[in-house]
């Protein structure tokens, strides 16, 4: 019963078929704890997560869960709460990336801030990725679009990515959530409306690609 809604939505066939994907979700902080929430509540089983931090204080006003588990490994925590994932307590970056099996899974969300990693991504897996670009700093939501890397526009991280990608030869495409709201300050300030909805965005976008 608890998904009965969502077969209304997706259609009785197509909500079960998300129950056989494979999802890995690399970053749980302020856009990937949102993203996992979605995705588990919308059905799909088999979600790998990746993160390496542990919570703290700075956290509380925008991850999931942060308050219940000061100290303590965010993917760890998060499987108290999501227990079918598959929890992988790993740094992400470029040598990682580069080591590691993307093959098994159906679809690559990515909610990490390195710079560096999410390149590697892109040129490991790019066919299956969904990105997410700069969130901090921003206070509106309704700003957020859903464009191919290149047609991203006004955020410095994503102008950061292009250059880049063209610096290391990537020549394919890839679709990403991002505004072209401009930084509300300097320092790392962040809001959960705007952070949390890049996460609930991200799962959308997924769905809408396994379900396509």
């Amino acid at each position: 019963m608890k998904h009965k809604r969502l077969e209304m939505l997706f259609g009785e066939k197509e909500h079960a078929d998300l129950k056989d994907k494979k999802v890995l979700l690399l970053g749980v902080g302020g856009v990937g704890s949102f993203c996992l929430d979605c995705l588990y509540r919308s059905g799909i089983e088999d979600i790998t997560i990746v993160d390496f931090d542990v919570y703290d204080e700075s956290n509380q006003n925008r991850q999931m869960w942060s308050e219940l588990h000061l100290g303590e490994s965010k993917v760890d925590a998060l499987k108290t709460h999501y227990p079918n994932v598959v929890a992988m307590h790993q740094k992400i970056d470029k040598t990682w990336v580069e080591n590691f099996d993307f093959e098994p899974f159906d679809l690559v969300l990515d909610a990490i801030d390195d710079i560096h990693a999410k390149i590697a991504v892109v040129h490991k897996c790019h066919a299956k990725l969904i990105a997410s670009m700069g969130s901090a700093k921003r206070l509106d939501p309704t700003q957020m679009e859903f464009v191919s890397i290149w047609k991203t526009e006004g955020d410095k991280f994503a102008s950061k990515m292009r250059y880049e990608l063209r610096k290391s030869g990537f020549k394919g495409d890839y679709k990403v959530i991002f505004t072209k709201e401009q930084p509300n300050c300097k320092e790392k300030g962040s809001f959960v409306g705007v952070t949390g909805s890049f996460g609930l965005a991200l799962c959308a976008k997924a769905i809408e690609r396994l379900n396509g």
